[in-house]
């Protein structure tokens, strides 16, 4: 029995409208080509569906969330357009996947993140008490 744990890694899908310049041909063909490129990893077990992302949004910050900005990426035009979750064991291996995705051609680009295995706010917290504790005994 293998004891090999694998990791998620996100790809995340940039999109500058790098599509706006291709034909409708080109279009149905990159999509194609997209659908069956997720669908060969989904039954490879090496992926889960993932989403588009609508190009509105907004982006809350500043303390109680007193700042909102219209849109997730005021301070870009390359917004994350989409996202798909791999499950594979390596960094290496998820880069190798997003290298195969055929909107590349077209000039897309996928930005590769592994997903922490919890949140850095819960690590930070632990550290702290440890130092507490330490500074306390």
């Amino acid at each position: 029995m293998s004891t090999q744990h694998q990791n998620s890694y996100m790809l995340l899908f940039r999109s500058d409208d790098w599509y706006e310049q291709l034909s409708y041909d080109e279009i149905r063909n990159v999509i194609n080509q997209n659908h069956a490129w997720v669908e060969e990893l989904i039954a490879q077990g090496k992926a889960k569906p993932g989403h588009a992302l609508q190009h509105n949004g907004a982006t809350v910050s500043g303390k109680n969330g007193s700042i909102v900005s219209d849109g997730p990426f005021a301070e870009t035009k390359e917004a994350i357009g989409g996202y798909l979750i791999l499950n594979v064991e390596t960094l290496d291996q998820a880069i190798d996947i997003a290298k195969a995705n055929p909107s590349l051609m077209y000039g897309g680009s996928i930005e590769v993140r592994p997903v922490a295995e919890e949140c850095p706010l819960d690590v930070r917290a632990r550290e702290l008490a440890r130092e507490q504790q330490l500074a306390t005994a």
